[in-house]
């Protein structure tokens, strides 16, 4: 299979960031792995944009903010909520993009997690699924025709953001090979069974012409 990247072609780069890489408070196996071939499809791309993960301090998704387990779950308003590690925090070098990430590519930087009551995996809608980011907006006002996904972690911010942008009408591709997952308690495999049953491919970066 041969994908020919077109001018309206947009790449969502999916929290690449220092927490998230091994030696961070949430490292995603492999992480800085996917640097070099994000920085190639953003090279490629003609709409880059970055999500970065952007809690403040004391977030409803840390464990340590319920004095509980990393990696347990508890019920909130707005549905289960997996509590991790204290990550991302506003501010913190955990929170700043891969050193080796080209970030000047990007048009755009979209923020989210920032809301200490809610949390976000999607790039386009925090998880109590009405609050917005604004990246529908822009990627609407860009001419944005086809949305790819990569970066971090293939299972929840990459899985959430790909599954929003189908809900939002665009055709969606998760460029696989510059994904990383967590994989906690059979989420990847979870994560592929509803890629497929919501019609978002899965490609590699060798499929893209």
């Amino acid at each position: 299979m041969t994908i020919r990247i077109e001018e309206r072609d947009a790449l969502i780069v999916v929290d690449v960031q220092n927490d998230f890489c091994p030696g961070g408070a949430l490292a995603v196996a492999g992480g800085d792995s996917v640097v070099p071939i994000v920085d190639r499809l953003m090279e490629r791309f003609p709409i880059v944009v970055l999500t970065q993960d952007w809690h403040p301090p004391g977030h409803v998704s840390f464990a340590s903010t319920h004095a509980r387990e990393a990696f347990t779950t508890i019920e909130l308003a707005y549905g289960t909520q997996v509590l991790w590690p204290d990550h991302c925090i506003q501010g913190s070098s955990g929170a700043e993009f891969h050193p080796s990430l080209r970030i000047a590519r990007a048009q755009a930087v979209i923020r989210k997690g920032y809301n200490g009551g809610i949390d976000s995996y999607s790039g386009f809608q925090e998880a109590d699924r009405t609050t917005q980011t604004g990246l529908t907006g822009y990627l609407r006002e860009r001419g944005a025709e086809r949305v790819f996904v990569c970066g971090l972690a293939t299972d929840y911010c990459v899985a959430w953001t790909a599954y929003d942008a189908k809900t939002e009408g665009w055709p969606v591709m998760v460029v696989e090979d510059a994904c990383r997952a967590i994989d906690l308690d059979g989420s990847l495999e979870g994560a592929f069974a509803e890629m497929e049953r919501r019609g978002i491919d899965r490609i590699t970066a060798a499929d893209l012409d």
